[in-house]
Formats: C-alpha cells, structure tokens, sequence
C-alpha cells in the first residue's frame, strides 16, 4: 500500500510539474490529440507497472549446497600413461597409489 501511494505521488508532482512549465497550448497541426494520446498511454503503462509490482512479490532468497565430493582413496590418483603395444605408442588410464 505505501509503495502504491508513494508512486501516485511522484506521478501526481510529475504531472504538476510538467503542468506549470508548458506554455498554452494550440490546437494547430493535431498537436493537443497527439498530446492525448501520448498521456493515455503512458497512464497505461504506468498503471500496469504499478498494478503488477503489487501482484508478483519476489521469490524468496534460496541457497542450494553444493554437492559432496566423493574420494576414492586420497593416497590414489588416475595418471594417463604411454606404453607401445608392439604397433605405436598408444595411452591408458592407470590408478597410481602412493
């Protein structure tokens, strides 16, 4: 409720503003229905921004722990090798303990 009033009000001292510092207006060339027109649909936007702010509150903050980390055997590690099998050098996967 407070951010819906306190957003009427910007709205309402913008549209004073803005008021008071435009000179009279001339309805020469369709500028006053352009003028209309652009206040319709700004209102709208405004009004929809207003309006669905209030409706979709945020989610709520949410932490998720990493996955645990499994060892095999902290004195083991896998190590690529190189070895000639009797054609050319090829290489495997071989488990190194200490």
């Amino acid at each position: 409720m407070k951010k819906t009033v306190s957003a009427f009000l910007a709205a309402v001292t913008l549209a004073g503003a803005l008021a008071a510092a435009m000179p009279a207006a001339k309805a020469d060339g369709g500028r006053i229905a352009a003028g209309v027109a652009g206040g319709l649909i700004g209102g709208a936007l405004l009004g929809a921004a207003v309006a669905g702010a209030a409706n979709n509150p945020p989610p709520p903050p949410a932490y998720y722990a990493p996955p645990p980390v499994y060892v095999e055997d902290p004195g083991c590690r896998w190590v690529r090798e190189r070895f000639w099998d009797g054609y050319g050098w090829r290489f495997r996967r071989v488990q190194v303990c200490n």
